[in-house]
């Protein structure tokens, strides 16, 4: 098995993961916070989404997903366009609500067939390559994949963490 083929088969675990997290919840569940300083079901799959969109376009040279395929006027969030969530306030947190579990797979899917698309291309020699300068040591693309992989990871699992909260709540 190659390394690409690693990451690809990585990536689709993202996927059937986000799927599984948000299935048959409605938009107050979706949008639920369990405290005032949590994360929702929502922010969560929207911000592993749009910083896999992100960091996926900028070590390929493409454009994010986010703004090519107007995914940013279909959410119609207040929030600045090029924003992924990352230091969000929990009122920049509560302005990420969602009208239906179908707009964050929808753009989920949207991303990862870009995700893929990119992946399926990679050579060996593809992930030595220098993607960010500014850290010490620089981080190379394969190290950028894994990043995104673990981050897209441990927040999937995170929104299916509040969904068993919220269902057990409900019960």
């Amino acid at each position: 098995m190659h390394a690409k083929d690693i990451l690809i088969d990585g990536y689709h675990r993202i996927q059937e993961e986000v799927h599984a997290a948000v299935e048959g919840l409605d938009p107050d569940d979706l949008n639920a916070r369990p405290t005032a300083e949590t994360n929702s079901v929502a922010w969560l799959v929207w911000h592993l989404t749009r910083v896999q969109d992100d960091h996926i376009a900028d070590a390929f040279e493409l454009d994010q997903v986010w703004l090519s395929q107007d995914w940013e006027k279909r959410f119609g969030l207040d929030l600045p366009r090029h924003d992924t969530g990352y230091g969000h306030s929990a009122a920049k947190v509560a302005k990420v609500q969602v009208s239906e579990a179908e707009l964050l797979t929808g753009y989920y899917d949207a991303v990862h067939a870009q995700t893929l698309q990119a992946l399926r291309g990679l050579t060996a020699a593809d992930l030595e390559r220098i993607v960010d300068e500014r850290w010490d040591p620089p981080v190379s693309l394969g190290v950028r994949l894994v990043s995104v992989l673990s981050d897209d990871l441990q927040h999937v699992g995170q929104a299916a963490y509040v969904r068993g909260l919220l269902q057990s709540a409900a019960a």
